[in-house]
């Protein structure tokens, strides 16, 4: 299955430039090709080709289908961009991959890297929200100052009690505990990634006031793009193994 990704396709009927492009240019579909289009917010349409404009193809929707997300919980990935940007775009297309809600780039003490462009962390999380067949598009959020997340997490934290919030955190000076012990299978989550420098004392101080769990995700020092798509596998696995009893 193909999908096109359109946001406004029941307002305006018509695929984005991008979208058309490849529907008619490259797959070459014509009037009266029935094609799948998502919205990005959990529908899925079938639409009927009404004007193959490789600029703005309009179609007709035949019909809808609410798909969804494959989990129930909120799933927030905060983590400070690689000096590489080829591993943070690495870690984006895998996370829209196994399932995420919000990504968070994080501007830390250590940070490496100091912009970000999130347009085109956005195009690789449409791209991997199509190609897996997931119908919602999480949110990717610009490079956040640690402090200015924090102070959201706080607000969050207030309105949903149940939120779980973990820190992925490499020095010992405060006591660590195994995520996969930790979470509370069909709890909200957020998981923070420090940079390659790991957080600073100030940081780790400022995230366990907040109410952050410094948490180890196996006994091998992992690099920060690894270290978030194991965290996140092990959030889905715990939360499938206890849907199935």
């Amino acid at each position: 299955m193909i999908q096109f990704y359109a946001p406004d396709i029941t307002t305006t009927g018509i695929l984005p430039a991008d979208e058309s492009r490849h529907c008619c240019k490259v797959l070459r579909h014509r009037s009266d090709d029935v094609i799948c289009v998502i919205d990005g917010l959990g529908e899925r349409y079938q639409c009927r080709i009404v004007d193959p404009d490789p600029r703005a193809t309009q179609v007709e929707i035949i019909s809808s289908e609410a798909i969804g997300r494959h989990w129930h919980e909120n799933i927030t990935l905060a983590v400070a961009p690689t000096k590489n940007m080829d591993r943070l775009e690495w870690m984006t297309e895998k996370a829209v991959e196994i399932g995420v809600d919000s990504i968070v780039p994080l501007l830390c003490t250590h940070s490496e890297r100091k912009v970000v462009k999130t347009e085109r962390l956005v195009n690789i999380a449409v791209s991997a929200m199509k190609q897996s067949l997931k119908t919602t598009l999480p949110t990717v959020a610009p490079l956040t100052p640690f402090k200015s997340f924090m102070a959201e997490c706080s607000r969050q934290r207030i309105q949903n009690p149940g939120l779980q919030l973990f820190m992925g955190y490499c020095d010992a000076t405060y006591p660590r505990k195994e995520l996969i012990r930790e979470y509370s299978p069909g709890s909200d989550v957020i998981i923070l990634i420090g940079p390659e420098g790991d957080f600073s004392p100030e940081e780790v101080k400022e995230a366990v006031r907040v109410g952050f769990v410094p948490v180890t995700f196996g006994p091998s020092r992992l690099r920060t793009e690894t270290a978030a798509i194991t965290a996140l596998n092990a959030i889905h696995f715990l939360n499938e193994q206890h849907d199935e009893h």
